[in-house]
């Protein structure tokens, strides 16, 4: 998802004329009047399939198209995609008119206007604790862990929906990879500058691009005027290849960003095979001042369509759109990634960049892995000496050489004849356009967001406001006030600290409360990977992006890992094994003790995930009842999943959701849940109950101690009663629930919010 992330800072830079590529994710917005107006694509959702073979699902498309539209050729003229492979449906040019009969047609389940979505290394994996690679790379020998057992994820298929790839990346080499793995069944498609033949291996072994929604969306054509990207799976953006090489790049040695970062680039599964569905395109923007990246739901449906027919491991999006505001059900891409999750694949996602606010995260449904994003441990410090011989530090991507000039301030109030020339200038948020004055470096002081830029060259050095008053004083008192700038240099360790990032999302989910979001968090500020050599802020084909697009791939790389090793596990099993094994209590947004809704479980621990002891998993039952709680009913989940399907009754709770948290929105004097756990650890284990309850909040666990005997017994059930003594309506206290058999801390966390009544 993109940098609206950054949006106060890219209104900010535009406005003083620097041409910077802030977005790290891609925006997306409709051309103004691109859009035919009498005739809109809609996707046209029918569930699961009624037949295996694709050929007839797509027949019975073209014959209810045809039932309605009384003509063979124009039910063909209107077919925008067939949706085949993973479930039933189609996306179709339609009327007003036309929309409206089909939607009430009794096989429709969800009936949907096809939306506009936004896309939301180098020390990345040595701060999540695995193993170093050697130098040499052909041998596994001192490689240890969850790499080692995984053989770098080999035999792992990672797909990423993005804006394509560069196929000339140094990070798609596929040295000492064996042949592709017999179980893939996609292919490679040629098209503008992309050569099948030439640009795919035993690294990249798909490569498929959607581009249907996106011409319908702009009247039809392909105009390069409007969309300016290749008509094939090359990455005109970037923002695909960085998220690709993030999850599954091979090994790359010695690279850095003007000699910041330096280091060996490699992603999560660096084994892992790389499956490229481009489903978003560069598109000039509404008033035509660079482009976007855009992506359209009918183009995503069919990108997952396919990729459940290819036979990936783990699906890489980040992607998503507004805050939710309606049921994950209905919500664009959710119910394809529910037939990918049905069908064995996890579902990476995006928790977005409009934070720090609260019920801000995207991309909620039970079923999707949700990652939010956090700092490394590393920063780029940068020393500015003033004319008086204070000392500051700052941050910046700035590499040199020193620069020494005077310097100003500049408000909006400045007098536009403040001679800028050769100076530095000092801004507090937002600025007097300064573009072909001549200024040497500028400072920018605002609220701390974790995002940096090169600036196109310039010397941009990131400030807060402590230390922007502290510059201003100075200007203010003196005569001929001057500034040196040095050079960033790389720090690793302390005290650059890891914390949430201030942009990542945060919850509680805004659609269903009681499903905790964002579920996990990893690294995703100023992420070092490989980019397209278009972007202007790459050097050798790699690039320092942040977002949570960035911390999503991070994930990625490690389902695939997981996948290589537990094969069988269910989605849901890897996604405990993350949330379970590490939490965090580092800085959230305003300098607060980040909580679950900062983070989720806490900062990814792939290690310890890999051996969680205890699994919270969910199966289709589950969805079922998750769906019946939501006021779905039986016909319309019943066409979901393609059998007939009865809600219990009475209708399930949302609190009984299987999920590795518990989250009470609304706790009015007590409530009983029940969770069940799976034993993937020691056949024979006992585990004890460890409750750090919520303030005020009263925490029962039955039974406190659960004794696995057997491997035919490795399915345990619990109770968990939360009582509370607040007699006022309260915001979320937070707390955990443990089990431990002194090897294993099994940990999900507890939210709680009362509310009292009379």
């Amino acid at each position: 998802m993109d940098n609206s992330l950054q949006s106060a800072k890219l209104v900010l830079l535009l406005a003083i004329a620097l041409v910077l590529f802030l977005n790290t994710e891609l925006n997306f917005h409709i051309a103004a009047g691109a859009l035919d107006s009498d005739s809109k694509v809609y996707i046209v959702y029918l569930g699961e399939r009624e037949h295996d073979d694709p050929e007839l699902v797509t027949a019975s498309h073209h014959q209810m198209l045809e039932s309605l539209l009384q003509s063979k050729e124009d039910a063909r003229n209107s077919l925008i995609y067939s949706y085949q492979h993973g479930f039933s449906g189609f996306a179709a040019l339609l009327t007003s008119s036309q929309a409206k009969k089909i939607s009430e047609h009794p096989a429709v389940i969800h009936f949907i206007p096809n939306r506009i979505l936004k896309l939301k290394t180098t020390r990345t994996w040595d701060h999540l604790g695995l193993s170093p690679i050697p130098t040499s790379f052909s041998s596994l020998s001192s490689v240890k862990g969850l790499l080692h057992d995984t053989n770098l994820g080999r035999e792992a298929i990672i797909g990423v929906i993005d804006s394509g790839i560069w196929p000339e990346s140094k990070a798609l080499n596929d040295q000492w990879l064996g042949p592709i793995p017999k179980r893939w069944r996609g292919k490679c498609e040629p098209g503008e500058q992309f050569n099948a033949t030439i640009h795919c291996n035993n690294k990249l072994i798909g490569a498929k691009y959607y581009l249907n929604g996106a011409v319908a969306a702009i009247g039809g054509k392909f105009n390069r005027t409007i969309i300016q990207d290749f008509k094939s799976t090359r990455d005109a953006n970037g923002h695909g290849t960085h998220t690709a090489t993030i999850a599954g790049g091979s090994f790359v040695p010695n690279v850095s960003i003007y000699g910041l970062a330096r280091g060996l680039v490699r992603g999560g599964a660096p084994r892992a095979r790389i499956a490229s569905y481009k489903a978003c395109w560069n598109v000039m923007g509404d008033e035509g001042g660079g482009t976007d990246g855009r992506c359209t739901t009918a183009d995503m449906w069919k990108a997952f369509d396919d990729a459940i027919h290819d036979g990936v491991d783990v699906l890489s999006v980040s992607i998503g759109g507004a805050i939710p505001e309606d049921s994950e059900v209905d919500k664009l891409d959710y119910i394809a990634a529910f037939h990918a999750v049905a069908k064995g694949i996890t579902v990476v996602t995006a928790a977005g960049n409009e934070g720090p606010g609260a019920q801000t995260v995207n991309n909620v449904a039970p079923w999707l892995l949700t990652v939010a994003a956090t700092t490394l441990d590393r920063s780029f410090p940068t020393k500015i000496t003033l004319g008086n011989k204070q000392t500051l530090f700052a941050e910046s991507l700035f590499t040199g050489p020193e620069i020494s000039t005077g310097l100003v301030f500049l408000d909006s109030d400045s007098d536009d004849n403040v001679d800028v020339k050769g100076k530095t200038v000092l801004v507090f948020d937002s600025a007097t356009p300064i573009a072909g004055k001549g200024v040497a470096a500028l400072i920018l002081a605002q609220k701390p967001d974790d995002l940096l830029a090169r600036c196109n060259g310039l010397g941009c050095i990131f400030a807060d406001y402590e230390l922007g008053t502290e510059i201003l004083k100075y200007i203010r008192t003196t005569r001929s006030p001057t500034v040196r700038i040095s050079a960033a240099r790389t720090l690793t360790g302390q005290p650059a600290t890891t914390k949430v990032a201030a942009f990542s999302c945060r919850g509680p989910n805004s659609v269903s409360p009681a499903i905790l979001k964002p579920d996990i968090a990893a690294p995703g500020v100023s992420i070092l990977a490989a980019i397209s050599p278009l972007n202007p802020e790459q050097q050798n084909g790699f690039g320092l992006l942040s977002g949570t697009s960035m911390s999503t791939p991070v994930v990625s790389g490690i389902i695939a890992l997981l996948k290589s090793l537990h094969p069988n596990w269910s989605p849901a099993a890897m996604r405990s094994a993350l949330v379970t094994t590490e939490p965090i209590f580092a800085e959230g947004s305003n300098k607060k003790l980040a909580d679950p809704f900062d983070y989720g479980g806490g900062l990814v621990n792939p290690e310890k995930a890999a051996k969680p002891g205890l699994v919270y998993d969910m199966g289709i039952d589950d969805y079922i009842n998750y769906m019946c709680s939501a006021g779905y009913n039986d016909s319309s989940i019943s066409r979901v999943l393609g059998k007939k399907t009865k809600c219990p009754i009475p209708e399930p709770s949302m609190l009984d959701i299987n999920l590795p948290s518990i989250t009470i929105p609304n706790l009015e004097k007590e409530v009983t849940l029940t969770r069940t756990v799976t034993n993937v650890g020691p056949i024979k284990s006992v585990y004890k109950a460890v409750i750090e309850p919520p303030l005020g909040i009263t925490l029962t666990v039955n039974p406190t101690t659960l004794v696995f005997k057997s491997a035919a017994k490795r399915v345990l059930t619990f109770s968990v009663k939360a009582k509370t003594s607040h007699k006022v309506n309260s915001g979320y206290f937070f707390g955990s629930l443990t089990w431990t058999d002194g090897v294993h801390d099994v940990i999900i966390p507890v939210s709680v919010k009362t509310r009292y009544s009379m």
